[in-house]
């Protein structure tokens, strides 16, 4: 790490030392407090015993949304794929009558 810092983040009461670049803190800490976040919420709700356990179960939570978004966004960019498709063939019509109709 060319440009590294090792940076402090506490999740459920307990400090981690994270290394990461230094453009990279406020992401790290941003991260860090939305898995705290995460980890409350589930301890609160389940009957999971075992922080090993409640990680687990927290980190497959959160792989679940991410591709669950990433394939809402895949849909989204394919959609919008086809349209520039469709847009684009119409265009080239467009310029081909008008090139037709000025010869």
């Amino acid at each position: 790490m060319a440009d590294g810092t090792t940076v402090t983040v506490k999740i459920l009461d307990k400090e981690y030392q994270v290394s990461c670049e230094r453009g990279e803190v406020a992401d790290l800490r941003q991260s860090a407090s939305y898995v705290d976040d995460k980890m409350r919420e589930f301890k609160e709700k389940s009957t999971v015993i075992g922080l090993d356990r409640l990680a687990v179960m927290v980190a497959l939570n959160i792989a679940n949304d991410f591709f669950g978004e990433s394939k809402k966004i895949e849909s989204v960019a394919s959609d919008h794929s086809e349209n520039l498709k469709t847009l684009s063939g119409k265009l080239d019509q467009a310029l081909l009558r008008i090139k037709k109709s000025a010869t």
